[in-house]
């Protein structure tokens, strides 16, 4: 299989993949027993495409979307996080982070800027956590595949949610149904961003684009292709090595914390009445 048949497989059915998300957010919430969903909304794709699957699934006003800016947000994702609320019509509250994080790093020092982006991820999502119990709401997540398998996100921060509608779906597939449920132009077109610092861009970050990792990742991922088969598809050896070492060393991330097992149950037997 080569990189354009990996193009092909990327391709989904924008219609069909919005009926399987709408429902699941109706059937996950509705057996957490409740009716609203609750979710951080940056003005980003990710998060607008899943404010907007939210409304659609639950009505707008079972949904709130809560901005969370930090002094550095640029006004340009402010604005566009207004237009996704302006435009779907849900309920939505507004607070800044800014005062709780610089508090506490006026009392702990100055950071490197992956710490400052890591606190304010948290933030977040105490913040959202907090809401979802004034509101009665179950969070939803916005992370997507292609930044779960490599490890581009916080722990316990923006990865943190009670369900996730869109964790199965890569960036570029993402874009597909965001464009199909009538995300707008500015905010498709934009470079994808954390909005972490002035400047900052998740592909900035990573080195390479999403577009280049989805081509690699559905193939060495979704159809199990041997290093071998993915040199001969054009891929480079160094990018590939990257890309499984981001996969390998982040694999905490995506799963529950490990539990170290009992040393009774392998070394004893075990007491009456103990299984």
């Amino acid at each position: 299989m080569n990189q354009e048949r990996a193009d092909e497989y990327l391709k989904i059915n924008p219609e069909l993949v919005t009926e399987i998300l709408c429902r699941f957010l109706r059937a996950e919430i509705g057996r957490a027993g409740f009716e609203r969903a609750v979710l951080g909304l940056s003005g980003g794709l990710d998060s607008s495409l899943v404010a907007t699957l939210c409304a659609r699934a639950l009505g707008p006003e079972n949904v709130l979307a809560v901005t969370m800016p930090y002094k550095t947000s640029s006004d340009e994702t402010r604005r566009d996080g207004r237009t996704i609320i302006d435009r779907l019509g849900v309920r939505t509250i507004d607070l800044p982070i800014t005062d709780q994080v610089d508090a506490y790093f006026a009392r702990v020092g100055e950071a490197s800027q992956m710490r400052l982006a890591n606190v304010c991820a948290r933030q977040r999502m105490t913040v959202l956590y907090d809401q979802s119990a004034a509101f009665e709401a179950l969070v939803v997540g916005a992370s997507n595949k292609s930044e779960l398998l490599l490890g581009y996100g916080t722990q316990f921060g923006d990865t943190a949610s009670a369900i996730n509608p869109v964790g199965d779906l890569y960036k570029t597939q993402l874009r597909q149904l965001a464009a199909y449920l009538g995300v707008p132009e500015s905010i498709l077109a934009k470079q994808p961003t954390a909005d972490l610092w002035a400047g900052q861009t998740d592909e900035g970050e990573l080195g390479f684009s999403y577009a280049e990792a989805d081509r690699l990742l559905v193939l060495m991922v979704d159809l199990r292709r041997r290093r071998a088969e993915l040199l001969r598809a054009g891929f480079a050896a160094e990018f590939i090595d990257r890309i499984s070492t981001l996969i390998r060393r982040n694999r905490y991330k995506r799963r529950m914390p490990v539990i170290a097992k009992h040393i009774r149950r392998v070394a004893t037997r075990p007491t009456r009445g103990i299984e």
